[in-house]
């Protein structure tokens, strides 16, 4: 599949929105049971990219969007703010194709070049499509989270898999580099 990837701006906001409406809907990447309106997905993008993460999509041949990825906060406390949390959502058509480890690739060298040390995967469903393209790329398990989630009728266990960025996992990490207002004491 031939792709580009680049920054996603405000005006893809109506595309990211119905891939993700479609997730919501019918996969279990995401445990939210109800789509999000377009004001909450713009709000959602503006603190991601407000607070200096990436927020990526991909585009195909025809010039469409066909996916996107981000990277956020795991947690809000200070001594987590090192440790980015991937995000990854593609159409329908998109899947299986390789879109999805191509965002995910391009995720990990933007953040490893923000200076983050850690990325950590929280997979929804376990789903084994997406356990594969974060081995794939180096991400280990680090536990399995049984029944966390009811969705379509069924409870859905959650993957936990890691990521040490770089080789910063060892190394003391740069002061003044994150933006201190996301994080609490």
């Amino acid at each position: 599949m031939s792709l580009t990837l680049r920054d996603a701006t405000v005006s893809d906001l109506p595309t990211i929105a119905e891939i993700y409406r479609e997730s919501v809907l019918n996969g279990v990447a995401t445990y939210e049971v109800a789509p999000p309106s377009q004001a909450e997905m713009a709000a959602r993008f503006s603190t991601i990219v407000g607070h200096g993460y990436p927020y990526i999509v991909a585009i195909d041949a025809a010039g469409m969007i066909i996916g996107y990825a981000y990277a956020s906060a795991f947690r809000t406390r200070t001594a987590y703010r090192f440790l980015v949390e991937d995000s990854i959502y593609l159409a329908p058509s998109a899947r299986g194709k390789g879109a999805g480890r191509m965002l995910l690739a391009e995720l990990v060298r933007r953040c490893t070049a923000l200076g983050f040390r850690q990325m950590v995967a929280v997979i929804g469903g376990a789903h084994p499509a997406s356990i594969a393209v974060h081995q794939s790329l180096g991400f280990e398990h680090h536990g399995l989270m049984k029944a966390t989630g009811f969705k379509h009728g069924r409870w859905l266990d959650t993957a936990i898999m890691q990521l040490a960025l770089g080789d910063r996992a060892t190394s003391d990490p740069p002061e003044g580099v994150y933006p201190d207002t996301l994080y609490q004491a």
